[in-house]
């Protein structure tokens, strides 16, 4: 029998991915660990597809809703808590099930990180301040003129990485893709399988589509603005939720209900896109499961966990 295996679930959002972790934790001992970086914040389950009371009853999960919205998580930070519940479920004698759609989290924790340096919080308090003072355009101007590489790479609205690359170069005089050149450190030394869900474009489609429909029945514009009326941070991740916006904008009466649904249904959609972009490029799958997720497959996939968890290394 294997020692020290790990499962990693990846694929788009709306691809089943949750619902195939809690199933292989009920049937095999395990314990599902979030690697998607909005689902870590105790912040808009709705909006960001936590897992409900039900399934939090059938089977252990650990890092949803784990963190205050105000303080952002890194992949570092991230994977120090992954390492935690991965080392605590095996010392109980439970598989390992991590799955999410952040593909970095997921490289990262297998692979290791860039050595960056832990930037100063004076440093990242002083980045967003700076964001918020002169808005995107400005501030990638001021990106431009101090690291053009990374600039090159970001567009104005993609304020979080904005403000990353900052930071990373205030605080080491070294540009971010200058540092992402180094080797990795830090991997996690295991017995990895990996599972993609990779269903066909317009099944992915139809269920991104389907699944904000039913965010919005169950309250999700509600949460949205009940939440924007905490007037965070924008530049926090939380802030980047498919739909927050929208949702908080109709509901404030702004655009109506279906034109905020709709908007935000594409977003998923193109957020869907990349997430398979990512998979086919970057994700090396033991197992691909390219068709809809049903229960005919269901059996084989629990044959093949079973197969790899005995299987002496």
């Amino acid at each position: 029998m294997r020692s020290n295996p790990i499962l990693l679930i990846a694929g788009p959002t709306a691809s089943g991915k949750s619902a195939l972790a809690l199933a292989l934790a009920q049937s095999e001992g395990g314990v599902v660990i979030n690697a998607d970086s909005m689902q870590i914040y105790r912040a808009l389950p709705l909006l960001t597809a936590q897992p409900d009371a039900a399934a939090l009853a059938a089977a252990p999960h650990q890092l949803y809703g784990c963190l205050d919205p105000t303080r952002p998580c890194s992949a570092a930070q991230w994977c120090d808590l992954a390492r935690e519940a991965i080392t605590a479920a095996w010392a109980a004698g439970q598989l390992p099930i991590v799955t999410g759609g952040t593909g970095l989290y997921l490289e990262s924790l297998r692979f290791g990180l860039s050595p960056i340096p832990e930037i100063p919080p004076a440093i990242r308090e002083e980045s967003r301040a700076l964001l918020a003072e002169i808005g995107n355009a400005a501030f990638h101007q001021r990106l431009a003129e101090r690291d053009p590489v990374m600039a090159a790479r970001l567009p104005p609205g993609d304020s979080q990485r904005m403000v990353r690359a900052w930071e990373v170069i205030e605080a080491t005089g070294r540009s971010l893709e200058s540092w992402q050149g180094e080797p990795r450190q830090g991997g996690l030394s295991a017995c990895w399988l990996s599972v993609a869900l990779q269903p066909p474009r317009e099944v992915l489609r139809a269920a991104c589509d389907g699944r904000f429909l039913a965010m919005v029945a169950a309250g999700a514009a509600e949460e949205a603005a009940a939440f924007l009326d905490r007037t965070l941070d924008p530049a926090l991740p939380v802030m980047k939720t498919l739909g927050l916006r929208e949702l908080g904008a109709a509901q404030r009466g702004e655009i109506p209900l279906a034109e905020a649904i709709a908007t935000a249904q594409a977003a998923t959609r193109a957020y869907a896109k990349r997430q398979m972009t990512w998979l086919r490029h970057r994700f090396d799958a033991n197992l691909v499961i390219d068709t809809q997720l049903s229960e005919s497959l269901i059996t084989p996939i629990f044959s093949k966990i079973r197969q790899f968890r005995l299987t002496p290394v």
